[in-house]
């Protein structure tokens, strides 16, 4: 089982998270970049450094991941792809994504694309905070719990 990372817009406190839990939990994590990212100290982590251009990091994500692993990520298009592989998604923010909830997720996307598109402010995900980070931590630690058994 392997941890993938949509690494260009994860917050620095989720990579944290991801490397203690590579170490204490001994889950292989890879980071996924179009940019360097410095190799953080784990043996379990892994960097990947794609060439630049509009989704070649989640296309190498797509391509890599498997079924079982896990993959973190805020772009609920890559999430739809990887969950049709029968992986399993967590956002930054600690929402579980699979095949029940991923489409209404899509959905819920595309609609307010089209929203901004017609200039109406839809507005974003809230501030990445305490709460988020504590809420990705527990949907982290009850993924690899369950993988685990």
């Amino acid at each position: 089982m392997t941890i993938w990372v949509d690494a260009d817009a994860t917050p620095n406190a989720v990579k944290e998270i991801l490397v203690r839990a590579s170490l204490k939990r001994q889950v292989d994590v890879v980071l996924v970049a179009n940019h360097w990212i410095p190799k953080p100290r784990s043996a379990r982590v892994s960097t990947v450094t794609v060439a630049q251009g509009a989704d070649v990091a989640d296309d190498h994500i797509a391509e890599h991941c498997q079924e079982g692993d896990l993959v973190i990520t805020a772009d609920i298009p890559l999430a739809a792809r990887v969950v049709e592989k029968e992986a399993q998604v967590i956002t930054p923010y600690g929402r579980e994504l699979d095949a029940a909830n991923v489409r209404e997720a899509l959905s819920l996307r595309d609609f307010n694309e089209e929203l901004r598109d017609m200039g109406v402010h839809s507005g974003g995900p809230p501030p990445f905070g305490r709460v988020q980070k504590r809420e990705f931590a527990n949907a982290l630690d009850r993924w690899i719990t369950k993988s685990k058994r």
